[in-house]
């Protein structure tokens, strides 16, 4: 049987008071049995029901939890049980602690700043991206700015400090750490304006022009934008169905200075990077002397059980840089992001910070904050995980019933589908036909660099698509998927 220190207890809390259920309790002790060793790689859990008896809960709760370290690729469930995935690295192994207390090499053009101080949005159906704008609580956000505008005025109508407003960056340090699993405090958060400006910032700060950046493929368009934006050798690294796939050869033939990375819910294909993955990915890039961009860009919309936890905070000391907005949380508009930056980055960049960056939107930033503070922002993720995962599953009927036997990826997380076409159905003609009928989908060729010819399907979001337009919006690429078939009448070249 598992050595689980103590007994679960059913008014457990953390040491900031947030509460743990009993199954968040059993995740988090399995795991750490897990990374220290007591559990080995191979060994074999006990039965679901074997282990609640042991425990004294529900079999629910351990086939749950069960279920939560098998999304994370803690273990794999087969005909011969639940059994403990393989790790090629584990925290605080010698290579993984190498990074700490070397001197952090920042790009050389802060030495400047220290002397001398994708396509336009539309209203269109299954636009991935835009979450669902009709739905978002106006009067609770009306009434966070009324207060700020109360109390804060006039003084808030100036320049704010170059990282944000100290009262955003507490609060999303705050709830990083409660929802995200994120080790940091708001020291080391700085707000941006979206998650772009995010990524052009770390690109400044780390990299100098030449050097090479690791892009997954198919992938982000925007990290590859900033990427080839600060004059970097951008280097396309596959996908699989466990994420970002790096072989041993790349990091000895291209090594990187930045990584880019989806690794909850990779973009666009909807594959989660596995734990052995990821200790792997923080192992090589501290032995190499990189830096890892996590954008966790939609990491709270999970939909079945708990959300996956960041990289971030699985090692210590990790080089992770963790970039975030609220584009997908609360509204495009808004314009806020932020990057969580390790703390001797922080240290070394505050002089390049204060002359890059101008604090503004200050309004709205303290808005967010007393939005984050009140608890509404947690509801309304509430609400939009339910709502989301509606709108998904009817989709999901909605493509099973147009394109019977295409495969759909993703689902788990996120407010978009992926559906990949046969080689004839050409998805960047589809793309052009159904724009036309006011259908936004995405060609899945265009999100990659070199694998193009093996990455033909359609983007498809369900964020701000109601569900009762989602079945027509569907017919609609279904019809003109059959029209653009080679020697189908009508037929056209994207």
């Amino acid at each position: 049987m598992i050595e689980i220190t103590g007994r679960l207890q059913a008014d457990a809390t953390t040491a900031d008071g947030e509460s743990l259920s009993l199954q968040k309790q059993l995740v988090g002790r399995l795991q750490q049995a897990i990374l220290s060793g007591r559990l080995p790689a191979g060994s074999s859990l006990p039965s679901s029901r074997a282990l609640a008896e042991e425990l004294g809960v529900s079999r629910n709760t351990v086939v749950n939890a069960y279920d939560h370290l098998s999304a994370e690729g803690y273990v794999l469930a087969d005909r011969q049980g639940t059994r403990v995935t393989f790790l090629s690295s584990q925290p605080g192994n010698r290579e993984c602690r190498q990074h700490i207390g070397q001197p952090i090499t920042l790009a050389g053009r802060l030495d400047r700043f220290a002397k001398n101080h994708p396509q336009p949005a539309t209203e269109a159906l299954l636009l991935p991206g835009v979450p669902a704008l009709d739905s978002f609580p106006l009067a609770a956000w009306r009434r966070s700015l009324e207060r700020v505008m109360a109390l804060a005025l006039p003084d808030t109508l100036g320049y704010g400090r170059a990282a944000g407003e100290p009262e955003l960056r507490d609060a999303i340090a705050a709830h990083l750490h409660m929802a995200r699993g994120v080790h940091c405090d708001g020291s080391q958060v700085v707000v941006t304006e979206g998650a772009h400006e995010a990524l052009s910032l770390c690109v400044t700060l780390l990299t100098n022009p030449g050097d090479t950046a690791w892009v997954e493929d198919p992938g982000y368009r925007g990290a590859k934008a900033a990427f080839l934006a600060g004059d970097l050798r951008t280097v396309p690294v596959r996908v699989d169905k466990e994420g970002l796939a790096v072989t041993p050869d790349e990091w000895q033939t291209r090594p990187p200075k930045l990584v880019y990375t989806t690794p909850a819910h990779q973009y666009p294909t909807g594959a989660v990077l596995s734990v052995a993955r990821r200790l792997e990915l923080i192992a090589e890039a501290t032995r190499a002397g990189a830096w890892l961009i996590e954008d966790d860009y939609d990491g709270e919309f999970r939909h079945t059980g708990e959300p996956i936890s960041s990289m971030q905070g699985l090692v210590a000391d990790a080089p992770v840089l963790y970039v975030g907005s609220f584009s997908k949380t609360m509204f495009p508009s808004l314009r806020i992001g932020f990057v969580v930056f390790p703390r001797g980055v922080m240290r070394q960049a505050q002089a390049a910070l204060n002359e890059l960056l101008r604090g503004g939107h200050r309004l709205e930033q303290l808005a967010l904050a007393d939005f984050i503070r009140r608890g509404e922002f947690a509801r309304h993720l509430g609400r939009m995980r339910r709502l989301y995962r509606e709108r998904q599953n009817v989709l999901r009927t909605a493509l099973n019933e147009h394109f019977h036997g295409a495969e759909i990826l993703g689902g788990k997380s996120g407010m978009h589908l992926t559906l990949r076409l046969s080689p004839e159905i050409q998805d960047r003609a589809v793309v052009k036909r159904a724009q036309r009928h006011g259908v936004g989908a995405r060609a899945l060729s265009t999100f990659t660099i070199e694998s193009a010819a093996c990455q033909n399907g359609l983007v498809l979001g369900y964020g701000n698509t109601r569900s009762e337009e989602i079945a027509a919006a569907v017919g609609v690429l279904g019809r003109v998927a059959g029209e653009v078939r080679p020697g189908v009448a009508g037929y056209e070249t994207p």
